[in-house]
């Protein structure tokens, strides 16, 4: 049965949500669930942006044919053609044969790789510029590569004052029912999911991102229309904002967070000591996680969050504990800047730990990494303490 709402007179969401899936692009936790974001405009000249992934199929072509009423299905604005968005493209076209897909030439030469169709003679290929009218409603195509694929592009449609922004300013999570930033409390319940999505997703492509919300500033943007989570028709500036900072590798908050590797626990200890100086020392905002039993996905949004870091591990097999070894490539690939970092290591007899983490973060953009590093052999001792101490009340200078 159907479940569709109306986003304005003329515009309807017929996407739906997945709660099954354990693992967004089988890496990602999502406990929960995801949704699966399409739109329907019923012009002079009917619009779906989008499709939806084969988890909500059975659901988004009762909401389509609901929606149409009907009518014929006349365009198909394609924004990203990965498959959570794109997977249904071949039944849609199958029950409405003459859709007239609208894409990009990136998203067109796409298609082909997907599925074995030749569209060619039924699609109409934008550019940065572009504009189709609908009838009342002018739609204007906007290029937005990389953000998160190189065919991406996002749609504003000028009367309705709505970006329709594929997965830029999209969230994890399942919706239930209520749809607009008006009905949920976003700060306390989607925030997180929020800063996930983008770290983890969208964080490598900052430059990209800048791009597009240059774009966006020029627009008049009453409508919020992203391919997951929530439509933004409140205060859509909620989320440009963080988008703002996110893009350019800005510390959303002054808070410390330490991620340390343990393996008998005498590390964690120095991680658990350091807090408590910290604290101490006036430090409100502090997070601590254990590198080998937090997800990669929580602990790079975090960092997208926390101003000063603390690295904490042991040497092992001569190199770098492998969890934080993991943590510090997917820092690199994801390209997280700009933060202030502190270095803990251990060592029974040759510790090594610290020279490691700090050649990782050398490859990275402007982290300052404070010298003369805190190094345990074995466990800690009380000059090691004093060293803590020390790097706390350096932290709260900067923090306090």
């Amino acid at each position: 049965m159907y479940c569709t709402r109306k986003i304005t007179d003329d515009l309807l969401y017929i996407g739906g949500s997945d709660r099954r899936l354990n693992r967004f692009e089988n890496l990602f936790p999502i406990p929960r669930g995801v949704s699966y974001n399409s739109y329907l405009l019923l012009d002079e000249k009917t619009v779906l942006f989008d499709t939806a992934d084969e988890a909500i199929g059975r659901l988004f072509f009762e909401n389509l044919e609901h929606g149409l009423d009907g009518r014929a299905l006349d365009y198909l604005v394609i924004h990203h053609m990965e498959p959570d968005h794109c997977v249904l493209l071949g039944e849609t076209l199958r029950r409405w044969p003459d859709v007239k897909l609208v894409c990009s030439a990136k998203a067109l030469s796409m298609i082909g790789q997907f599925f074995p169709l030749n569209v060619s003679d039924r699609t109409l290929v934008v550019a940065e510029g572009d504009k189709l009218s609908t009838g009342r409603h002018t739609l204007h195509f906007l290029m937005a590569p990389m953000v998160h694929w190189p065919e991406v592009m996002v749609t504003y449609d000028e009367l309705g004052k709505t970006l329709f922004s594929a997965d830029a300013f999209g969230t994890f999570g399942a919706l239930a029912g209520n749809l607009f930033d008006d009905e949920i409390t976003f700060d306390q319940n989607w925030m997180t999911d929020a800063r996930r999505y983008y770290a983890n997703i969208v964080g490598k492509y900052g430059a990209q991102v800048q791009t597009v919300l240059k774009k966006a500033a020029l627009l008049d943007i009453q409508f919020l229309c992203p391919l997951h989570g929530p439509v933004w028709r409140a205060h859509p500036e909620v989320l440009v904002e963080k988008y703002q900072k996110w893009s350019t590798y800005e510390p959303e908050d002054k808070a410390v967070l330490i991620l340390y590797a343990t393996m008998y626990g005498n590390t964690e200890n120095a991680a658990s000591v350091l807090a408590g100086e910290l604290a101490e020392a006036g430090v409100h905002d502090i997070k601590m996680y254990d590198v080998s039993d937090a997800d990669l996905s929580d602990l790079i949004a975090e960092i997208f969050r926390c101003s000063h870091l603390v690295f904490a591990a042991p040497t092992y097999n001569g190199n770098l504990h492998p969890k934080m070894e993991a943590l510090m490539s997917d820092m690199k690939a994801l390209n997280v800047q700009n933060r202030t970092v502190a270095l803990i290591d251990n060592g029974t007899w040759a510790p090594v730990a610290a020279k490691h983490m700090a050649a990782r973060l050398a490859e990275m953009k402007a982290m300052n990494v404070m010298e003369n590093p805190v190094s345990l052999r074995s466990s800690l001792t009380e000059v090691q303490r004093e060293s803590l101490h020390a790097l706390a009340q350096a932290f709260a200078a900067e923090l306090v």
